[in-house]
């Protein structure tokens, strides 16, 4: 494709999953539902193969999205569930922590936030309208979107109601109320403005209820099942439990299968306003499949053959799908560069012609545009990716360079090695055979981060 056929600030729609699994669209070798319309969208556009979450959890993973800093290097390493609002509240972000946002502000975007924030509650600093996004409708505090039903959700910085959910009652659920929003937009939209829609929402992320439709019904029976009893939300005054569930399993495909149907309504209304003939939509997960609220990745094989889910280091755990389609993208490729959460932001500045380093904004990240371009053999690669986890008895990190990935936990000498080329599933720690790599590994996990306050790496 020639360089004169990337598109000059094309509107884009960044569509994020919660806590779907590598192995969780039909695409990416599912096999218990299908999920065409963003099977669809990998088959016209560019399907990743080697794509990784920031991090194995909710907020440090979207820290790393939104600001193009891993997590070695960002402010938010962790959910932070002790934060300065209370339980679940997070920590928020700093002004000095620019996001894609604010960087396509620079630009003349529109920008929204449309379903679960996480990085910062109201009247503190990381409060998404306080981050670049001039809309915002949804949760701003990551426990409170354990709730599918929700009484309250925010517009912007005001408290909005939602009675029909009222007590307990589950008549408007969240995912519904997100697209009728987004749909809304769009609507609002004009071809000759670009804009920046960030549509990120929960499901399937715990807890596991779904609207009981004929879809629900039909995964009924499906799949080996163990009811969950539920938390007491009283005790926690409505945030941070999961409600009980008596087909956890056919809860969790619903809610993928709606979700790809949520995505096939946003694409009618690009359509039908045009917007289709300049519009990019890239569509991941915030991390690994979950083990919550009655899930258990196994039953679908959610992990797709790869080691561990969400809150592991492995594979399971950050490797995630990622689809890109539209206007410029080359159709019909499966890719298998190497890539993460801190591309996003260098690409979409790419796009809407931001110079990152003449602005003064660092990132780990690395342009995607030559690759999305089908110009793939002048694409940069990187010299390694870095995560760490601060939720366990101790503190995990990895590091992935090149084909090798290492793994260690606390600051231990011991460190697993496994080959992805010809071990992707992580069964074969090779770590003994390579004495040269695994020293130059301790170096790298040294490297890899700078201190920070709140999660410590002894």
């Amino acid at each position: 494709m020639a360089q004169e056929s990337i598109p000059s600030k094309p509107n884009i729609i960044y569509i994020l999953a919660d806590d779907m699994g590598y192995g969780d669209l039909s695409s990416y070798g599912q096999i218990n539902f299908k999920t065409p319309t963003l099977d669809s969208l990998a088959a016209h556009g560019i399907k990743f193969t080697q794509h990784y979450a920031g991090a194995p959890v909710c907020a440090p993973s979207r820290a790393a999205l939104m600001t193009g800093r891993d997590i070695g290097h960002g402010w938010v390493r962790g959910n932070y569930e002790k934060g300065p609002k209370g339980l679940g509240a997070g920590l928020p972000l700093r002004p000095e922590d620019i996001t894609i946002a604010e960087v396509l502000k620079t630009a003349a975007y529109h920008t929204a936030i449309i379903g679960k924030w996480g990085l910062g509650m109201d009247g503190t600093t990381g409060h998404p309208n306080k981050k670049g996004f001039d809309y915002f409708y949804g949760y701003l505090n990551q426990a409170h979107a354990h709730n599918h039903y929700p009484d309250y959700l925010y517009r912007n910085e005001g408290k909005i109601t939602i009675p029909e959910n009222a007590n307990r009652s589950q008549k408007k659920f969240s995912s519904d109320l997100f697209t009728t929003e987004a749909l809304g937009y769009l609507d609002r939209q004009q071809a000759h403005e670009p804009f920046f829609l960030y549509l990120a929402y929960i499901t399937p992320h715990a807890e596991m209820i779904a609207p009981d439709d004929e879809l629900f019904k039909s995964f009924k029976g499906k799949f080996k099942e163990q009811p969950y009893a539920g938390k007491d939300y009283n005790a926690v005054k409505s945030i941070g439990g999961y409600g009980a569930s008596e087909h956890p399993m056919a809860a969790y495909a619903t809610m993928v299968v709606r979700l790809d149907r949520d995505v096939a309504r946003i694409i009618k209304k690009l359509q039908e306003k045009g917007l289709d003939k300049n519009t990019i939509i890239m569509f991941s997960s915030d991390n690994g499949s979950h083990k919550e609220g009655g899930a258990n990745p196994a039953v679908l094989n959610s992990s797709g053959g790869l080691r561990g889910a969400k809150r592991d280091v492995y594979e399971g755990g950050i490797r995630v799908p990622f689809i890109v389609s539209g206007t410029g993208i080359k159709s019909g490729v499966v890719s298998d560069h190497i890539s993460g959460f801190p591309d996003i932001l260098p690409t979409i500045a790419a796009y809407a012609g931001v110079n990152l380093q003449k602005s003064g904004i660092t990132t780990e990240g690395i342009s995607l545009l030559p690759v999305l371009s089908g110009q793939e053999k002048s694409q940069k690669d990187h010299k390694y990716l870095y995560w760490e986890f601060h939720e366990g008895k101790q503190p995990a990190q990895a590091i992935r360079f090149g084909n090798w990935k290492a793994v260690r936990y606390g600051a231990s000498k011991e460190i697993e090695l496994y080959n992805l080329e010809t071990d992707m599933s992580e069964q074969h720690n090779v770590a003994a055979a390579h004495p040269k790599l695994i020293s130059k590994f301790l170096t790298m996990f040294k490297s890899a981060r700078t201190p920070n306050p709140y999660w410590k790496i002894n």
